[in-house]
């Protein structure tokens, strides 16, 4: 439960970001827009980087060398 809060968090302080950053009103239909716009955007570079460095983690030799 609290990893979801954390992720949840998380998830609010970027859209708080991206709303302080690009000086945006939500209450104005474009501005709206294009928030929704950088918000995906940042969403999908999280998936992308996240599945980076899950295939850097998997590629990684974890067990000691036997000599």
């Amino acid at each position: 439960m609290k990893i979801l809060m954390l992720f949840v968090i998380f998830l609010l302080f970027g859209m708080f970001f991206i709303i302080s950053n690009g000086n945006l009103l939500l209450s104005n239909a474009d501005d709206r827009a294009e928030f929704f716009g950088l918000y995906s955007e940042w969403i999908d570079s999280l998936t992308g980087n996240g599945k980076g460095v899950a295939g850097h983690v998997v590629k990684m030799e974890w067990l000691p060398e036997s000599g």
